[in-house]
């Protein structure tokens, strides 16, 4: 790494199957068996299993049919998202007693940067290993978590001893650890980025290391920049708190496809009361109504229009939603239609100003 650059601690924090596991702990009758929250129409998708029921290969994204393939025994579970938001709140509620640079990716995953940890603590991994103590026993679930000294590092890091389990790369450690990773495991490098990289033939971190900036910008983009830096175990993205939601949305598969505009305008409606509530309890409005379209063939398609003024009632958000849907005939039937709200009430707030402080030196660095 850059010896120039600030040495940070920062902790990704990752939930073990994080809404299979609250079920579970809800009812302890589901513990050890073969579960999946969501997906259990038949064309509906699993949002988590269980880690009894990835031992049959069921993963998320899957359909519900073809988790049922895999593993015949399995349960399947209705989600209660207010009940994962709650628990949520508690897990960072217990964060904030470390730090109060806490940035959520999600009701299961966050990062801290503890550079300055509120208990004087130096370091990193025995805090990690405290956070993950107090939320199995103040809450009852299990937390993984990956040390390191950016957020990159510290999430590829934090799925290697899942579940109930954590790793540290310290910074002498990064870029060794960088350079013997499968391409695949880079945070950000989906299929179709590594299946391109293969084709060049960068199939570890070590391989991309010996590729100059200008040819990986020549390959990828702008993206070629990030790549070169990455494997450098140059990555200053901070902490950011206080993330400012961009958008709420909802979405519905229907059990069979529809081709009546009917229909889809009451599905519409039930959508169009999920989004209001949601906004309801987040305190938002928005200007821009979207209008999501999957058709029975798969291909996608969005409607969208920007108000002169913000909406958040399920009425005003029906007929905005009503006027896209009509906007043009529908190109086949229909599996799934969607609403989302952009261009919310919350743009013009202050934004957060996700610095951290760094230190010039420290007397004692410890992971």
């Amino acid at each position: 790494m850059s010896g120039n650059l600030p040495i940070r601690k920062i902790i990704h924090v990752d939930m073990d199957a994080f809404y299979a596991s609250v079920e579970t702990m809800d009812n302890p009758k589901l513990r050890g068996l073969p579960i999946a929250v969501g997906g259990s129409s038949a064309r509906g998708v699993v949002s988590a299993a269980s880690y009894e029921a990835r031992e049959f290969g069921v993963r998320s994204a899957m359909s519900g049919p073809l988790a049922k393939k895999l593993c015949p025994k399995l349960i399947f579970i209705s989600p209660r998202f207010k009940r994962y938001s709650e628990i949520s709140d508690q897990i960072r509620n217990i964060f904030f007693d470390y730090t109060d640079l806490v940035e959520p990716l999600s009701l299961d995953e966050a990062y801290l940067d503890v550079t300055l940890s509120k208990t004087g603590e130096l370091s990193a991994t025995r805090i990690a290993h405290e956070i993950r103590s107090r939320i199995e026993k103040e809450i009852g679930l299990t937390a993984s978590a990956g040390i390191s000294t950016n957020k990159f590092v510290a999430k590829i890091a934090s799925d290697y001893n899942k579940p109930n389990g954590q790793k540290t790369i310290c910074p002498e450690e990064v870029v060794p650890f960088l350079h013997s990773l499968d391409i695949r495991k880079f945070y950000g490098v989906g299929k179709v980025t590594s299946e391109k990289m293969y084709k060049l033939g960068i199939f570890t971190g070590h391989d991309l290391s010996l590729k100059s900036m200008d040819y990986l910008e020549e390959n990828f983009g702008k993206l070629g920049a990030y790549y070169y830096n990455i494997v450098k175990g140059i990555h200053e993205s901070p902490v950011t708190t206080n993330r400012i939601r961009k958008s709420l949305a909802a979405e519905k598969t229907f059990p069979q496809n529809l081709s009546s505009e009917v229909f889809i305008i009451k599905k519409l409606a039930e959508i169009s009361k999920e989004v209001s509530a949601r906004m309801l309890v987040n305190k938002l409005a928005g200007k821009t109504i979207t209008i999501k379209i999957k058709y029975s063939d798969f291909k996608m398609q969005t409607r969208s229009k920007t108000l002169p003024y913000y909406i958040s009632s399920s009425d005003m958000i029906l007929e905005n939603a009503k006027l896209l849907l009509m906007q043009n005939k529908l190109q086949n039937s229909v599996r799934l239609v969607g609403i989302s709200i952009s261009n919310l009430n919350n743009e013009n707030d202050s934004k957060p100003n996700g610095k951290s402080e760094t230190v010039d030196f420290q007397l004692e660095f410890e992971f």
